[in-house]
């Protein structure tokens, strides 16, 4: 669910008990619609503009800086980086959060600025205020022509979005709520009529609260019905107006293990169809559900010409394979022509020319049956069988070439597959960067346009992870990076690879030392995380020393060979994955 006002108003409360008075010692803006506070204590406040991940929260995870920091970004550092978090405030009923800084300007005078960050779906925004509330830039202008009712433009007075004509539910009374309950009309679906009734209120608590209320969880029918919703709303607001925020609940909801959606309170609708968990807070809970949602809407971003070349190659590929399959199949008949041949010359004292089909029996069988051997009546017998063995070699030729041509075409396949299963796991601007310049160098992506300089980039960091036993676990990020680990790794150490299915190579540092079976299953364990078996269950993983691993002459990066090996089946662990993760600052500059 987007985040909805209520849920919102514990985020503030959250966010006031922990930020409060508190100085901001960093501006920083990893993607496009976000930007990050990091304030003393490495509190990291994430305030994000997306169409649909706005939100605000404290976050733990580490994301990657561009090489430049955007213009926003470089405003926001002139006024805000030094200031003092002095107040966190909510306008009643909207998904606003208003940040007041107290600063210190160029001439050393003490002055004030507010952040003001609108997490509406599309229309969201954050906006930078000066002392007198006047608008100094934003995210996102908004001009006349796509806003005739609110403009947000540098020089303006900022005033709130326009307030929805319905009623505040944290507001009305029980008196009034009953009367309105009272006028709906009998079958009325009760989830649409709080939704449209009331402001501040998402559909899944609407749901909820129909749930809750009526004996069929969606139609008001009778006084019963009407009754038990207002007993319910009347719950619901208790809940919300308790004090500090005790009465919320981060309540997150996972569907296969996989976060489906998330609410201030317990959600009960689904029954057994989803489970629910509570959580400790707010920012972990937010954290946790987007951070999936943000990697894919990163590969959509930045990776969407390399998801499509790499797509489109790998297409052809395929296409191209069937076309050589289906060549090959033929060559498979060959010997039917040899034949034919051979039966036209054991027969030419009986043949004429212009006959168009020769009835001989067929003493390559057994029983000698009966056989037609078609004849181009236009050539004499002697060149209906020279013309036989010439297809049947050309038949023999094109079997060795397309087995050769077809091996080539799957390893493309194969690399192809490989590169897109990458692109699902990419997470910095370097990680993308990467697999670019493996498609640039493999011909699917063409160079930079002439006289235009590519932006220089550091070496990629393999993802890096320490075992129970203290051994030093290596993660290859790209294609490229799977070579580079493994060609730099001791002949003592291991590597590991899922069985037939893509995904990283990984290395276990043996550091003169042997590892238990609880390090090599942990390792074999990221191999199988980040594979494309992550989904799966028992997933079968190859380990081998990284001295039985070959890589063949001109294969392409990551195609290796080994034998011998063992094989470990293990099933992939989000949890155990994290608890492993070394720590370290995000990627990036810090400029």
């Amino acid at each position: 669910m987007p985040l909805d006002a209520v849920c919102l108003t514990g985020v503030v409360r959250e966010l006031r008990e922990a930020l409060l008075d508190l100085r901001i010692e960093k501006v920083q803006q990893p993607a496009r619609d976000q930007v990050i506070l990091t304030l003393r204590g490495n509190r990291r406040l994430l305030l994000c503009a997306g169409a649909s991940q706005a939100r605000v929260h404290l976050t733990a995870l580490g994301r990657e800086n561009p090489a430049q920091p955007p213009m926003f970004c470089m405003l926001l550092r002139k006024h805000l980086t030094g200031g003092r978090l002095t107040a966190i405030d909510q306008p009643p009923a909207e998904r606003v959060v208003i940040l007041t800084v107290s600063m210190v300007d160029e001439l050393g005078e003490p002055g004030r600025r507010r952040l003001v960050a609108e997490c509406m779906g599309r229309r969201s925004n954050l906006i930078l205020l000066d002392g007198e509330d006047r608008i100094i830039d934003c995210l996102r202008r908004v001009d006349l022509e796509m806003s005739p009712q609110r403009q947000v433009l540098p020089g303006l007075f900022y005033r709130l979005p326009p307030v929805q004509e319905k009623e505040d539910p944290l507001t009305v009374g029980g008196e009034a709520f009953r009367a309105l309950l009272a006028a709906a009309p009998a079958g009325t679906e009760a989830a649409g009529w709080l939704l449209d009734r009331f402001t501040a209120l998402s559909p899944l608590v609407c749901r909820e609260l129909a749930w809750a209320g009526c004996r069929d969880g969606a139609q008001l029918l009778d006084g019963e019905d009407r009754a038990r919703l207002a007993e319910a709303f009347s719950a619901w607001q208790d809940t919300v107006r308790g004090e500090n925020g005790r009465g919320f609940t981060p309540w997150m909801l996972t569907k296969g293990g996989a976060p489906a959606d998330f609410s201030y309170m317990p959600i009960r609708q689904y029954g057994s169809a989803m489970e629910g968990t509570p959580w400790d807070s707010f920012s972990q809970m937010l954290d946790a559900f987007y951070e999936k949602r943000e990697q894919a809407e990163r590969v959509r971003q930045r990776g969407a010409d390399l998801q499509r070349a790499a797509a489109n190659a790998r297409d052809r590929a395929v296409r191209k394979l069937a076309l050589q399959e289906k060549e090959y199949a033929k060559t498979q008949d060959r010997d039917r022509l040899r034949v034919f041949g051979e039966l036209i010359t054991a027969n030419l004292y009986r043949m004429e020319r212009g006959q168009s089909v020769l009835r001989a029996q067929n003493y390559y069988e057994p029983d000698c049956p009966e056989v037609e051997v078609p004849l181009d009546h236009l050539l004499t017998p002697q060149q209906n069988a020279a013309r036989y063995f010439k297809q049947y070699s050309k038949a023999k030729t094109a079997e060795h070439y397309l087995t050769q041509q077809m091996a080539l075409a799957r390893r493309e396949r194969d690399w192809l597959e490989s590169v897109l299963d990458e692109l699902s796991r990419a997470e910095s601007e370097q990680d993308f960067a990467d697999i670019r310049r493996e498609l640039r160098e493999a011909g699917h992506l063409k160079g930079a346009a002439p006289g235009k300089k590519e932006p220089r980039r550091g070496h990629s960091r393999p993802r890096s992870f320490r075992s129970s036993g203290g051994f030093r676990i290596l993660v290859g990020r790209s294609n490229s990076q799977n070579d580079q680990i493994t060609r730099e790794a001791f002949k003592s150490d291991y590597w590991f690879h899922t069985q037939r299915i893509h995904g990283a190579h990984v290395i276990l540092c043996a550091e003169g030392r042997q590892p238990e079976a609880q390090d090599l299953t942990e390792a074999a364990l990221l191999a199988a995380w980040f594979s494309q078996g992550r989904e799966g269950g028992q997933v079968a993983v190859d380990y081998t020393q990284v001295k039985n691993v070959k890589k063949p002459a001109g294969a392409r990066p990551g195609m290796v060979v080994y034998d011998p090996y063992q094989t470990a089946y293990v099933t992939p662990d989000e949890a155990l994955v994290k608890a492993l993760e070394e720590k370290r600052p995000a990627a990036g500059a810090e400029k």
